[in-house]
């Protein structure tokens, strides 16, 4: 996935300057789909048009030519991607989204464009994109003549597990447990037979399973020295696998990960063994048929919430031998089912929603404006929840109820900064609530014609022109205008520029009036992201921290139905 630094070929030379554009950024990911856009569409072009229109049932149609060939093309609109996207991704298949970053008034040549993610199966953070009750893993596995290493990485929360195992049929069971989406594997890879019959395998180089290199990937993303802390030292097959899975990890999402904060060493010893056939013919979360209908999973699992469900399956998978923890789940279940409080609790919990992977997007700035008022109203769900909970006698509710306080700061910052009723994408704008940024507001005055600038303008205009029907207005589509009654028109100066054609009146723009404009427009775009930045980080300095305390809260209590 590194960015690419080979030349242009003379062969290339032939090309359209688009179309070599467009070949340079295929260039750096030449074997995966590339949505270029274009306008309001997605295209793609030659073999990567012909492979999306089938896996998509597409149109697949020719743009011209270009090096004397006519150019195969296939496109999807922007507003729908998220559904094209979703299908590729169930699929196995990963896409490279390349956008325009330059400004089409000001360019020379093809508008700059660059890839800014890379959609894969196993690194999807989209809601739309993700299973919702199941974990959506990506690992990568490495072989020495010694043993197998084994790491796995769920990016929506954040959970970095290492595993070690000395036989092909451990590794096979553990594949099997933890069914992920990608798989990363070096290219000298021997066990070849472990990786058949399975969607988005990944060869990577050798060098990237180097134990060197995945110590610095590794102590890069945790600000440490050394991983000493992590108690995962000794497993260095392991080791190997992680530190080509995070590298991988930042390559496609392009992004900080400050979620991923620590690598956790998956000990077999203290969880029950099985094997591949044993999983499988247990039916735990899959049919013999593939499906998950009558599947032990299908039965137990009436969670009140995602992350409940996601976690209660990774129990059904792994089962504890540890006698504490056994002891102190059903101690606290039992009280809870004799309270009759798990009725109460369960409404309460629906309302929460997936905190889990909600926090993973703001980590990695891809949060929607929806996923803050989810976030939201789960906040105000904590009075009630901790209400419900306050008098409970076992130790480990109790330990849950203190993790589950109110979170007054956080619940107050999202209800001041975002709207009631916020829009899917943040591009559609009236995210940020009136009254939370004064500045942002002043614009937002000023856009709307409110403002003593354009009384002004009015006013001098229509004494300099003698035009007493000329006004000065604004609208969502045309932005500001001077507009003057039909039956004035012919007073308006030769410098008034028509802009639009109504029943009775014309309206106009003037060089003076286009400057304002186009610096109205910039200044709410800028502040718009100000406003929207100083929310997020307000929050992750006020809240994220403390949400990781009763997160654990709802795994134990939001599968009790």
């Amino acid at each position: 996935m590194a960015k690419s630094t080979r030349k242009i070929s003379p062969n290339e030379v032939k090309h359209t300057p688009m179309m070599q554009q467009y070949l340079r950024l295929k260039s750096e990911n030449p074997d995966i789909l590339l949505f270029y856009r274009m306008g309001d569409f997605y295209e793609l072009f030659y073999d990567d048009a012909k492979r999306a229109s089938q896996l998509l049932d597409i149109s697949l149609t020719k743009r011209g030519s270009s090096a004397g060939e006519p150019i195969p093309m296939a496109g999807v609109p922007f507003h729908a991607v998220e559904g094209y996207l979703a299908k590729l991704v169930q699929m196995g298949e990963s896409v490279a989204i390349c956008e325009q970053i330059g400004d089409p008034a000001t360019s020379k040549g093809p508008v700059e464009r660059k890839i800014v993610r890379i959609v894969t199966p196993g690194t999807v953070t989209d809601e739309a994109l993700l299973p919702e009750r199941t974990d959506n893993l990506i690992a990568a596995i490495y072989q020495t003549e010694q043993n197998f290493g084994y790491a796995t990485l769920d990016i929506t929360s954040g959970r970095f597990q290492l595993c070690e195992t000395d036989t092909e049929e451990a590794m096979a069971a553990e594949l099997q447990r933890t069914t992920p989406k990608e798989l990363l594997y070096p290219e000298d890879f021997q066990a070849l037979n472990l990786l058949e019959n399975r969607k988005g395998n990944r060869r990577r180089p050798i060098w990237e399973f180097e134990l060197e290199t995945a110590r610095q990937q590794l102590n890069q993303q945790f600000g440490t020295k050394d991983l000493i802390g992590f108690g995962v030292e000794d497993a260095k097959t392991g080791l190997c696998a992680a530190g080509c899975l995070i590298q991988y990890v930042k390559d496609t999402q392009r992004t900080a990960l400050p979620h991923i904060r620590s690598l956790t060493i998956d000990r077999q010893d203290q969880s029950v063994m099985m094997d591949a056939s044993t999983r499988r013919n247990l039916e735990l979360t899959q049919n013999l048929s593939g499906g998950t209908d009558n599947t032990l999973a299908d039965i137990l699992d009436y969670s009140a919430t995602p992350m409940g469900s996601r976690m209660l399956k990774r129990w059904i998978h792994q089962p504890t031998r540890h006698t504490e923890t056994l002891n102190n789940r059903l101690d606290a279940i039992h009280e809870i089912k004799d309270s009759g409080l798990f009725s109460d609790l369960s409404p309460v919990l629906k309302q929460v929603g997936d905190i889990e992977r909600i926090l993973a997007r703001l980590a990695i700035r891809s949060a929607r404006p929806r996923d803050l008022a989810r976030l939201r109203h789960a906040m105000y769900q904590l009075p009630a929840l901790q209400e419900l909970i306050q008098n409970v006698r076992h130790p480990y509710l109790k330990q849950l109820a203190f993790e589950c306080q109110p979170l007054d700061s956080v619940a107050q910052l999202l209800e001041s900064a975002i709207v009631e009723n916020p829009p899917v994408v943040i591009r559609d704008g009236g995210v940020i609530a009136h009254g939370y940024d004064s500045e942002l507001d002043k614009w937002r005055d000023l856009a709307s014609g409110a403002t003593a600038y354009l009384e002004e303008l009015e006013k001098q205009e229509r004494e300099r022109h003698d035009i007493d029907t000329l006004k000065v207005g604004y609208n969502n589509v045309h932005g500001f205008y001077i507009q003057v009654s039909r039956g004035q028109s012919h007073l308006v100066p030769a410098h008034y520029i028509r802009r639009q054609t109504l029943k009775n009146a014309e309206r106009y723009i003037i060089p003076e009036l286009k400057e304002h404009e186009d610096k109205v427009a910039f200044w709410i775009d800028w502040l718009t992201l100000i406003a929207n930045l100083k929310m997020q980080t307000n929050f992750i300095s006020s809240g994220t921290a403390h949400c990781r305390y009763f997160l654990a809260s709802f795994y134990i209590l939001s599968f009790l139905h």
